[in-house]
C-alpha cells in the first residue's frame, strides 16, 4: 500500500541520491505558538539546506504520511487545531481514518524508514520518566530506537527525565549511544549530565562509518547521536537542576500525570526561566540540523 506523498524537493533528493535529513512536526503543532511555530520549522529547514542536504519535515494529512512539507502545507499544518500526537501506538489509526498528526520520534523515525531517509535531526528524545518504577512511565521512542534503522541527533534525552534510567533501558536494547565531539552524555539545555556516555565520535564521518557497519552486521535499531548545545547557548546544570525540581514538585501537588506531564513541565520550565529555555531549545534544535546534514551527506558520500 502506497502512502506516503513526497515534497517536490524530496522526491528529486531521494531520486539523485542526495543526502536527506527527516524532521518532527510535533515541534510545529505541539511546541510554540503560530506564527512562530513555522518560522521556527523555516529556519530548521533552511539550516539544514545551508550544510548541504535536504530537509523533510514529516506530517500525517488526509490519511497519507507527508514527508516533506510545501510552504502551503507547513502554514496549514502550523495553523491546525485538534492535530494529534502520533506515536507507534496511534500512526496507523490516524491514517486509516484520514485525520491529521504530528509525528513524535518514534513516528518520525518509523515513516524516514519507510521513506528510505537514514538520518532524523530533532530537539531531545524522550525517556524514562522519574518514578517510572511505579508508572512505568517510558517514552516510545526508546524500543523505537532498538528496532528501527535511523540516525537519531538528539541534544541527549530531555532533561526533566530519569537520565540514568534512560541510558540503561538504552544499553539494555542495545542501542548506540554516541556523545559527539565529548565523553559527556548531554542533558537537553545543558552540556553535561554528569553521565558519561558509552561511545564518543569526533566527526560525521565516523557516525555513518558506524550506521553503514551496523547495517552490514544486520543488527536491528538505529543510534542515538547526542550533540551538546552550542556553549554560548546553554543553561547550566547546576542553573536548570533547581528549576526542573520546583516544576517537578508542582505537577506532583497538582496531580498533574501521564502524557500531561513533559507540557506542563516545560511550560513551567520557560516561565521560570523568563523564557530562556525556549531559546535554549531553537539553539539545539538547529545544531542538531547542522550536524544531521554533515551525518547525511557522509552516508551519502560512502565517506
Amino acid at each position: 500500500m502506497d502512502l506516503l506523498t513526497f515534497s517536490p524537493e524530496v522526491a528529486a533528493a531521494l531520486r539523485d541520491g542526495a543526502p536527506v535529513v527527516a524532521l518532527e512536526s510535533t515541534i510545529i503543532t505541539h511546541g510554540m505558538p503560530w506564527p512562530q511555530n513555522v518560522d521556527a520549522a523555516r529556519a530548521v529547514e533552511a539550516e539544514v539546506r545551508a550544510h548541504g542536504a535536504v530537509p523533510a519535515t514529516i506530517a500525517v494529512m488526509g490519511g497519507r504520511i507527508h514527508v516533506g512539507l510545501t510552504e502551503a502545507e507547513l502554514d496549514r499544518l502550523g495553523q491546525a487545531k485538534g492535530v494529534a500526537k502520533l506515536s507507534r501506538a496511534d500512526l496507523a489509526a490516524c491514517l486509516a481514518t484520514g485525520g491529521v498528526g504530528a509525528t513524535t520520534v518514534a513516528a518520525t523515525m518509523i515513516c524516514a524508514r519507510l521513506a528510505g531517509i537514514a538520518v532524523f535531526a530533532t530537539g531531545g528524545i524522550g525517556g524514562v520518566h522519574r518514578g517510572a518504577e511505579t508508572s512505568f512511565d517510558i517514552s516510545a521512542d526508546l524500543p523505537e530506537l532498538a528496532q528501527t534503522a535511523v540516525t537519531v541527533v538528539a541534544a541527549g534525552a530531555k532533561a526533566i527525565l530519569d537520565l540514568p534510567k534512560t541510558l540503561e533501558y538504552l544499553e539494555t536494547a542495545g542501542v548506540p549511544v554516541i556523545a559527539y565531539g565529548q565523553d559527556a552524555f548531554p542533558a537537553f539545555w545543558s552540556r553535561d549530565s554528569g553521565l558519561k556516555a558509552p561511545l564518543r565520535m569526533d566527526s560525521a564521518g565516523e557516525i555513518a562509518a558506524a550506521a553503514r557497519m551496523r547495517a552490514a552486521l544486520g543488527l536491528p535499531g538505529g543510534q542515538l547521536v547526542a550533540n551538546p548545545i552550542p556553549a554560548e547557548a546553554e543553561i547550566a546544570r547546576e542553573v536548570i537542576g533547581p528549576v526542573i525540581e520546583a516544576a517537578l514538585a508542582e505537577a506532583a501537588a497538582q496531580g498533574i500525570a501521564a502524557k500531561a506531564v513533559t507540557p506542563f513541565l516545560l511550560n513551567r520550565i520557560f516561565e521560570l526561566t523568563e523564557g530562556r529555555s525556549l531559546t535554549a531549545n531553537i539553539a539545539l534544535v538547529l545544531n542538531n540540523a547542522r550536524l544531521g546534514a554533515a551525518i547525511a551527506g557522509a552516508l551519502a558520500r560512502g565517506a
